[in-house]
Protein backbone atom coordinates (compact mmCIF):
# COMPACT_ATOMS: atom_id res chain seq x y z
CA UNK A 1 0.00 0.00 0.00
CA UNK A 2 1.22 3.50 -0.83
CA UNK A 3 0.49 5.35 2.41
CA UNK A 4 2.15 8.57 1.23
CA UNK A 5 -0.17 8.74 -1.78
CA UNK A 6 -3.20 8.11 0.46
CA UNK A 7 -2.13 10.95 2.75
CA UNK A 8 -1.42 13.39 -0.09
CA UNK A 9 -4.79 12.68 -1.72
CA UNK A 10 -6.61 13.08 1.58
CA UNK A 11 -4.83 16.36 2.28
CA UNK A 12 -5.97 17.66 -1.11
CA UNK A 13 -9.49 16.30 -0.74
CA UNK A 14 -9.17 13.98 -3.72
CA UNK A 15 -10.76 10.62 -4.40
CA UNK A 16 -9.34 8.11 -6.87
CA UNK A 17 -11.91 9.35 -9.39
CA UNK A 18 -10.95 13.02 -9.09
CA UNK A 19 -7.22 12.31 -9.26
CA UNK A 20 -7.77 10.02 -12.24
CA UNK A 21 -9.63 12.80 -14.03
CA UNK A 22 -6.83 15.28 -13.48
CA UNK A 23 -4.07 13.03 -14.80
CA UNK A 24 -6.12 11.35 -17.54
CA UNK A 25 -6.26 7.75 -16.35
CA UNK A 26 -8.95 5.32 -15.23
CA UNK A 27 -9.91 5.37 -11.50
CA UNK A 28 -8.93 1.68 -11.38
CA UNK A 29 -5.40 2.74 -12.31
CA UNK A 30 -5.26 5.12 -9.34
CA UNK A 31 -6.54 2.29 -7.13
CA UNK A 32 -3.62 0.16 -8.30
CA UNK A 33 -1.23 3.01 -7.47
CA UNK A 34 -2.72 3.20 -4.01
CA UNK A 35 -2.17 -0.51 -3.70
CA UNK A 36 1.54 -0.09 -4.36
CA UNK A 37 2.00 -0.22 -8.12
CA UNK A 38 4.53 2.28 -9.46
CA UNK A 39 3.16 4.30 -12.40
CA UNK A 40 4.87 5.44 -15.58
CA UNK A 41 7.34 8.32 -14.92
CA UNK A 42 5.08 10.78 -16.75
CA UNK A 43 2.17 9.91 -14.46
CA UNK A 44 4.38 10.07 -11.37
CA UNK A 45 5.31 13.61 -12.34
CA UNK A 46 1.71 14.60 -13.11
CA UNK A 47 0.42 13.20 -9.81
CA UNK A 48 3.14 15.05 -7.88
CA UNK A 49 2.19 18.32 -9.58
CA UNK A 50 -1.53 17.86 -8.97
CA UNK A 51 -0.98 16.97 -5.31
CA UNK A 52 1.69 19.69 -4.88
CA UNK A 53 4.12 17.21 -3.41
CA UNK A 54 7.60 15.98 -4.36
CA UNK A 55 7.76 12.75 -6.34
CA UNK A 56 10.25 11.27 -3.88
CA UNK A 57 7.74 11.74 -1.06
CA UNK A 58 4.75 10.23 -2.84
CA UNK A 59 6.62 7.26 -4.22
CA UNK A 60 9.08 6.88 -1.31
CA UNK A 61 10.28 3.31 -1.02
CA UNK A 62 8.75 2.39 -4.35
CA UNK A 63 11.16 4.05 -6.77
CA UNK A 64 14.92 4.17 -7.15
CA UNK A 65 16.80 6.36 -4.69
CA UNK A 66 20.40 6.32 -5.94
CA UNK A 67 21.86 7.99 -9.00
CA UNK A 68 19.82 5.61 -11.13
CA UNK A 69 16.64 7.36 -9.96
CA UNK A 70 17.50 9.96 -12.62
CA UNK A 71 16.61 7.34 -15.24
CA UNK A 72 12.94 7.95 -15.96
CA UNK A 73 12.62 5.47 -18.82
CA UNK A 74 14.67 3.36 -21.24
CA UNK A 75 14.00 2.01 -24.71
CA UNK A 76 15.94 -0.51 -26.83
CA UNK A 77 15.77 1.85 -29.83
CA UNK A 78 15.30 5.59 -30.34
CA UNK A 79 12.37 4.87 -32.63
CA UNK A 80 10.57 3.31 -29.66
CA UNK A 81 10.57 6.62 -27.76
CA UNK A 82 6.97 7.92 -27.88
CA UNK A 83 6.49 10.84 -30.23
CA UNK A 84 4.42 12.42 -27.48
CA UNK A 85 7.49 12.57 -25.26
CA UNK A 86 9.61 14.40 -27.86
CA UNK A 87 6.73 16.81 -28.42
CA UNK A 88 6.21 17.34 -24.69
CA UNK A 89 9.89 17.97 -23.95
CA UNK A 90 10.23 20.48 -26.79
CA UNK A 91 7.10 22.39 -25.85
CA UNK A 92 7.72 22.40 -22.08
CA UNK A 93 11.30 23.69 -22.32
CA UNK A 94 11.57 27.22 -20.94
CA UNK A 95 15.29 28.06 -20.72
CA UNK A 96 17.32 25.69 -22.90
CA UNK A 97 17.15 23.21 -25.73
CA UNK A 98 20.53 21.74 -26.67
CA UNK A 99 20.42 19.32 -29.57
CA UNK A 100 23.71 17.43 -29.71
CA UNK A 101 22.75 14.80 -32.24
CA UNK A 102 25.01 14.30 -35.25
CA UNK A 103 22.16 15.35 -37.56
CA UNK A 104 19.03 15.69 -35.34
CA UNK A 105 17.19 15.40 -38.67
CA UNK A 106 14.51 13.12 -37.23
CA UNK A 107 13.16 15.88 -34.97
CA UNK A 108 11.41 17.36 -37.99
CA UNK A 109 9.56 14.07 -38.51
CA UNK A 110 8.81 13.41 -34.81
CA UNK A 111 7.63 16.85 -33.64
CA UNK A 112 4.89 18.46 -35.77
CA UNK A 113 5.52 22.14 -36.46
CA UNK A 114 8.88 22.09 -34.71
CA UNK A 115 10.33 24.90 -36.84
CA UNK A 116 7.61 27.32 -35.70
CA UNK A 117 7.90 26.08 -32.12
CA UNK A 118 11.67 26.61 -32.06
CA UNK A 119 11.21 30.03 -33.63
CA UNK A 120 8.89 31.01 -30.77
CA UNK A 121 11.33 29.58 -28.23
CA UNK A 122 14.19 31.56 -29.77
CA UNK A 123 12.14 34.77 -29.67
CA UNK A 124 11.45 34.18 -25.98
CA UNK A 125 15.22 34.11 -25.31
CA UNK A 126 15.55 30.37 -24.74
CA UNK A 127 19.12 29.06 -25.15
CA UNK A 128 18.75 27.15 -28.43
CA UNK A 129 21.83 25.26 -29.61
CA UNK A 130 22.44 22.67 -32.32
CA UNK A 131 25.71 20.74 -32.24
CA UNK A 132 25.86 19.02 -35.63
CA UNK A 133 28.40 16.80 -37.30
CA UNK A 134 31.08 17.92 -39.73
CA UNK A 135 29.83 17.06 -43.24
CA UNK A 136 33.28 16.62 -44.75
CA UNK A 137 34.99 14.99 -41.80
CA UNK A 138 36.68 11.61 -42.38
CA UNK A 139 34.64 10.41 -39.38
CA UNK A 140 31.44 11.31 -41.21
CA UNK A 141 32.57 9.70 -44.43
CA UNK A 142 33.54 6.51 -42.64
CA UNK A 143 30.21 6.36 -40.84
CA UNK A 144 28.34 6.89 -44.10
CA UNK A 145 30.23 3.94 -45.57
CA UNK A 146 29.32 1.77 -42.59
CA UNK A 147 25.63 2.74 -42.58
CA UNK A 148 25.27 2.67 -46.38
CA UNK A 149 21.92 4.48 -46.02
CA UNK A 150 19.92 6.00 -48.88
CA UNK A 151 19.72 9.29 -46.98
CA UNK A 152 23.33 10.00 -46.08
CA UNK A 153 24.54 11.67 -42.89
CA UNK A 154 25.75 14.74 -44.78
CA UNK A 155 22.35 15.05 -46.48
CA UNK A 156 20.58 14.85 -43.14
CA UNK A 157 22.90 17.56 -41.77
CA UNK A 158 22.01 19.72 -44.79
CA UNK A 159 18.28 19.24 -44.16
CA UNK A 160 18.62 20.23 -40.51
CA UNK A 161 20.73 23.25 -41.44
CA UNK A 162 18.13 24.37 -43.98
CA UNK A 163 15.35 24.12 -41.41
CA UNK A 164 17.35 26.06 -38.83
CA UNK A 165 17.91 28.81 -41.38
CA UNK A 166 14.15 29.43 -41.28
CA UNK A 167 14.33 30.40 -37.61
CA UNK A 168 14.81 33.99 -36.53
CA UNK A 169 16.62 34.83 -34.32
CA UNK A 170 19.06 32.30 -35.73
CA UNK A 171 19.84 29.38 -33.37
CA UNK A 172 23.43 28.84 -32.29
CA UNK A 173 24.97 26.16 -34.52
CA UNK A 174 28.39 24.54 -34.22
CA UNK A 175 30.04 21.49 -35.77
CA UNK A 176 32.14 18.65 -34.43
CA UNK A 177 32.72 14.99 -35.25
CA UNK A 178 33.35 13.95 -31.65
CA UNK A 179 29.78 12.92 -30.86
CA UNK A 180 29.31 10.44 -33.70
CA UNK A 181 28.59 7.60 -31.24
CA UNK A 182 26.61 9.47 -28.57
CA UNK A 183 23.69 11.84 -29.07
CA UNK A 184 22.25 13.99 -26.29
CA UNK A 185 19.18 16.23 -26.47
CA UNK A 186 18.75 18.48 -23.43
CA UNK A 187 15.43 20.10 -22.55
CA UNK A 188 15.80 22.24 -19.42
CA UNK A 189 16.74 19.64 -16.75
CA UNK A 190 15.72 16.57 -18.73
CA UNK A 191 17.54 14.80 -21.53
CA UNK A 192 17.20 11.99 -24.03
CA UNK A 193 20.46 10.13 -24.62
CA UNK A 194 21.17 7.68 -27.46
CA UNK A 195 24.19 5.43 -27.79
CA UNK A 196 24.90 4.35 -31.36
CA UNK A 197 25.59 0.72 -32.18
CA UNK A 198 28.02 -0.84 -34.66
CA UNK A 199 26.55 -0.49 -38.15
CA UNK A 200 23.06 0.52 -37.02
CA UNK A 201 21.32 3.76 -37.97
CA UNK A 202 20.45 6.36 -35.33
CA UNK A 203 16.87 5.19 -34.93
CA UNK A 204 18.16 1.81 -33.71
CA UNK A 205 20.16 3.34 -30.85
CA UNK A 206 19.28 2.41 -27.23
CA UNK A 207 17.87 5.53 -25.59
CA UNK A 208 17.52 6.79 -22.01
CA UNK A 209 15.29 9.52 -20.62
CA UNK A 210 17.06 11.15 -17.68
CA UNK A 211 16.03 13.96 -15.36
CA UNK A 212 18.27 15.95 -13.03
CA UNK A 213 17.70 15.02 -9.39
CA UNK A 214 21.00 15.92 -7.72
CA UNK A 215 24.41 17.47 -8.50
CA UNK A 216 26.88 15.21 -10.25
CA UNK A 217 24.30 12.70 -11.40
CA UNK A 218 23.66 11.18 -14.80
CA UNK A 219 21.98 14.29 -16.15
CA UNK A 220 24.85 16.55 -15.13
CA UNK A 221 27.37 14.17 -16.69
CA UNK A 222 25.59 14.25 -20.04
CA UNK A 223 24.93 18.00 -19.92
CA UNK A 224 28.60 18.65 -19.09
CA UNK A 225 29.58 16.40 -22.00
CA UNK A 226 27.54 18.57 -24.37
CA UNK A 227 28.98 21.79 -22.95
CA UNK A 228 32.54 20.49 -23.33
CA UNK A 229 32.01 19.51 -26.96
CA UNK A 230 30.23 22.80 -27.65
CA UNK A 231 33.16 24.86 -26.40
CA UNK A 232 35.59 22.92 -28.58
CA UNK A 233 33.38 22.90 -31.69
CA UNK A 234 33.60 25.23 -34.68
CA UNK A 235 30.99 27.69 -35.91
CA UNK A 236 29.59 27.40 -39.47
CA UNK A 237 31.79 30.29 -40.62
CA UNK A 238 34.93 28.31 -39.79
CA UNK A 239 33.73 24.89 -40.89
CA UNK A 240 35.77 23.35 -43.70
Amino acid sequence: MNTALHVAMSRNGMTPATLAGKVGVDPKTVARWLGGRVPHPRHRSQVAQVLREDEDVIWSGLVKRGYDREIRAAWPTRSAVPRELWNDLVHRATFRIWCAGYTSYFLWTEVPGITATLRNKAVSGLDLRFLLGHKDSPVTRDRERIEDAALSISTRIDITTAELAKIEPTPQVRHTDRHISLSVWVFDDEALVSTHLADQLGHASPTLHVRRRSPGGLFDQYANHVEHLWEAATSPATTA
